[in-house]
């Protein structure tokens, strides 16, 4: 070998060393005591700790806050089956805890990382070194997080009614089917009320209709504070609402109804300085095992809701006690 060729092979040498360094990918490299060999530049950038005081450190001395129960069993994987081990930011928002090179964004004070642990061969073809590779992927996560969070709000928006903040009346009766045929199902018990609006034509002329929509919302808060999680509760139409009570006998659902007229007939909503008085009829229908589609349960619920307004409004009716 020449001399040109000792050069050339010197200067390749130090170009590698420079990109290891310069690269902007973490590369350690451990030994199988977990001591580092190498620490490129993007490590020492991140954690503060440069090459010189990296060396020969075991990896869990040098940084304690590493999960070492986790990392450890996936090293010594790698070192026992002698084949690469992946670990992204979905599984593991990050190894390393280096803060995000992206603060002034504010939507993540840590960087994410995808991590890669590859088997390094020694020379009678086993694995006596483990590269540990870091990618910051901090501008990925975000971006699926953002398009994630953007779709559960289109979510929540397109089932949600504008004014009251409960279901709309399409999402309520596609939760309606769905429930019903699991009551079907399983043999639970449930009541249905659909409750309305006393005299709203009369407080959209009296006070307008921008206090008939603040009645609305009103009385949407109030229904929301009254149902459970497991309840349904929705804005049927205009000043119609309809409420899904799981696993709730039509005893304990009439309980429920008291309830919410009594609040109702105490709110009085204050608009442009006037309070406007209202109440509100509600009828209640248990669900009938025999009932082959959800539309009677609806109609039972919406005949006993007649019955309240056509006996003298703001009172409860349940169907199975109406004379038919």
């Amino acid at each position: 070998m020449n001399i040109m060729d000792n050069t050339n092979e010197v200067s390749e040498l130090h170009w590698m060393l420079d990109a290891l360094q310069r690269i902007e990918v973490g590369l350690v490299i451990i030994d199988r005591a977990y001591r580092v060999q190498v620490w490129n530049g993007f490590m020492e950038h991140h954690s503060g700790i440069s090459p010189t005081q990296a060396r020969d450190r075991q990896l869990f001395e040098l940084l304690p806050e590493l999960p070492r129960s986790w990392l450890q069993r996936k090293l010594d994987a790698v070192l026992t089956l002698n084949t690469a081990v992946y670990s992204t930011w979905e599984q593991r928002p990050q190894l390393f805890r280096f803060r995000s090179v992206r603060p002034v964004t504010g939507q993540s004070e840590l960087m994410f990382q995808n991590v890669t642990l590859s088997p390094l061969g020694s020379v009678d073809g086993g694995c006596d070194h483990i590269c540990i590779t870091v990618y910051d992927v901090t501008d990925e996560a975000l971006g699926k997080r953002g398009m994630e969070k953007a779709n559960r709000e289109l979510a929540i928006l397109s089932s949600t009614d504008r004014l009251s903040g409960l279901f709309n009346r399409g999402h309520w009766e596609q939760q309606l089917y769905r429930e019903f045929k699991r009551f079907q199902r399983y043999g639970t018990d449930a009541s249905l009320v659909m409750l309305d609006i006393d005299h709203f034509k009369r407080i959209n002329d009296g006070f307008g209709h921008q206090a008939g929509d603040e009645v609305i919302r009103s009385l949407g808060h109030a229904i929301a504070d009254a149902v459970r999680d497991t309840d349904i509760a929705g804005r049927y139409g205009g000043e119609e609402f309809a409420i899904i009570l799981s696993d709730t006998s039509v005893d304990g659902a009439v309980v429920f109804c008291e309830r919410l007229r009594v609040a109702t007939e105490m709110l009085g909503v204050v608009y442009e300085g006037r309070t406007i008085p209202f109440t509100v009829s509600l009828g209640v229908a248990r669900i009938d095992p025999t009932l082959n589609k959800p539309e009677i349960w609806l109609s039972r619920a919406d005949q006993a809701l007649y019955a309240s307004k056509e006996t003298g409004r703001n009172r409860v009716t349940r169907f199975d006690q109406l004379a038919i």
